[in-house]
Order: structure tokens, then C-alpha cells, then sequence
């Protein structure tokens, strides 16, 4: 799909937590197109273009979707919160990444996310959803806290509609209160901690991981020794992060391990 740029509108700019906001955006249908997983870039200045998960499956509507961190202290992010608020329309570059769902494939998708990586795991998971309902899905969400899964509410529906769909929330403070939901389990510490504990087999899975370099990488290493397969892995880090090799053999992580 060819890259391109263009001018959108602004529809609604929602927060979602003190620190996360969604913005809605709106154009033509087939300059919007893009495939479920991929980014965009928002233009800051004719310097600045900052590059953003596209939260929605492409539905033939011109709409878009962006889940944006807020960070007050950080200059770029403050004048992007200002811009979307009084800008009506925004200029754009996309689409962009290769981490997209494989609509081919039958194998079950393993999805792990980290804080807004949420939002490239919910486009691959509405388009997986409408497409093959059958196929399993199992979204690992991570977070600090409990309200930092911004939009807990959206995997639960996911969960109590689709037998083939399981949310793992994973916090590193215990939740306040306890969780209960149909195919819906909690776990405590850190994503790749919890994976090493509680996940069985990643041997015959389509893996996509959305996160920060360093959770990503830690993820693959628990995952490799669960039978993860270098070529059905994927994630933006890949891209702009690369490792050599992406996943280790077993033997390696025992010795850098010691174990």
C-alpha cells in the first residue's frame, strides 16, 4: 500500500485517563486505507512528524483512531495535546509498518502490548474479529496500575462475546479490587514475569508484540524458550531496534542466565 499525504478533520478528542486521549479523525475513505496494524505520522511543524499506532481497523468509512500518551513535561507532547484541541484539521502521513495482521494465516494470535501499544493490537484484533471469529486470540495488556488500561472495558466485551478471545491484565500494583470476567485473568509484576509463569506454549502462535524496545526484547526471550518462531514474530521495535539474532536459542538464554 502506497504511502501518501494528506489533510483530515478533527471530529473529537476524548480523554481517557489523565494521561491517555483518543482522537478521532476524519477523510476520504480511500486516503485513509491502511492495514490493521500499521502507523501513521501527525505533522507537528515542517520538521516534526511524530509517529502514532493506528487504533482502528480500516472499515471504509475515512475514519481513524489514535490512543496518544500524554506527558506534560515533554515539549513535543505538550504542543501535540494544544494542536489537536484547536487544530481543525490535521496533516498526515500514511500508511507505515510492516507489523500487520497476516489474514492468511489460521494459526492463533498471541498479542502482548504494553500502555498505548494497546492501540495497534486493537486494529489486528477488530479486523481478526471480523474475518476469522474463530480464530483464537490472546491479548496480554500491561500497565503500572489498573487505570492505565485506559480502555479495560473494550477486551472485557471482547472476552464475554467471543469464546476464542482470553484478556490477560497484567499490573505491577495489585488491582484495588478484585477481577472477575468471562475469560478474563489477572496477573502482577511485569509482562515478561508473567509470561515466564503463566503462559504454557508460544510454539505454534502468531506473535505480535507493540512496546518499548526493552519490554519487547524481554518478552521475546521468555517467549523463546516457550517455542516462539522468528518468523511468525512481529513488531515495529523490529524495524527501528533491530537484534541480532531476534530469537535466541534456548542454549544462549541458559548462558546468559547461568541456569
Amino acid at each position: 500500500m502506497t504511502a501518501r499525504t494528506l489533510t483530515c478533520q478533527v471530529t473529537a478528542v476524548e480523554d481517557l485517563t489523565p494521561d491517555v486521549f483518543r482522537v478521532r479523525l476524519e477523510g476520504r475513505a480511500e486516503a485513509m486505507a491502511h492495514a490493521p496494524g500499521q502507523y501513521l505520522q501527525l505533522k507537528l511543524d515542517d520538521d516534526t512528524w511524530v509517529p502514532f499506532s493506528i487504533a482502528n481497523a480500516h472499515a471504509g468509512d475515512g475514519t481513524l483512531e489514535l490512543h496518544i500518551q500524554h506527558w506534560p513535561e515533554r515539549g513535543n507532547s505538550a504542543r501535540l495535546r494544544e494542536l489537536v484541541q484547536v487544530a481543525e484539521r490535521l496533516t498526515l502521513h500514511l500508511p507505515g509498518g510492516d507489523c500487520v495482521l497476516d489474514s492468511e494465516s489460521t494459526r492463533p494470535l498471541l498479542l502482548i502490548a504494553a500502555g498505548t501499544g494497546f492501540a495497534q493490537m486493537k486494529a489486528i484484533i477488530e479486523a481478526s474479529l471480523h474475518e476469522a471469529p474463530e480464530r483464537p486470540i490472546e491479548l496480554w495488556w500491561a500497565a503500572r496500575e489498573r487505570r492505565d488500561l485506559y480502555l479495560e472495558s473494550l477486551p472485557r466485551q471482547w472476552a464475554a462475546e467471543y469464546p476464542t478471545f482470553r484478556f490477560h491484565m497484567v499490573t505491577e500494583r495489585a488491582p484495588e479490587t478484585p477481577v472477575a470476567g468471562e475469560r478474563v485473568i489477572a496477573h502482577r509484576g511485569r509482562i515478561d514475569e508473567a509470561l515466564a509463569l503463566d503462559l504454557a506454549d508460544a510454539g505454534d502462535h502468531d506473535v505480535y508484540l507493540s512496546g518499548s524496545p526493552g519490554m519487547v526484547y524481554a518478552c521475546v526471550d521468555v517467549l523463546a524458550s516457550l517455542g516462539l518462531e522468528a518468523s511468525r514474530t512481529f513488531s515495529d521495535v523490529f524495524a527501528y531496534a533491530p537484534r541480532r539474532p531476534l530469537v535466541p536459542t534456548v542454549g544462549s538464554l541458559k548462558r546468559e542466565t547461568g541456569s
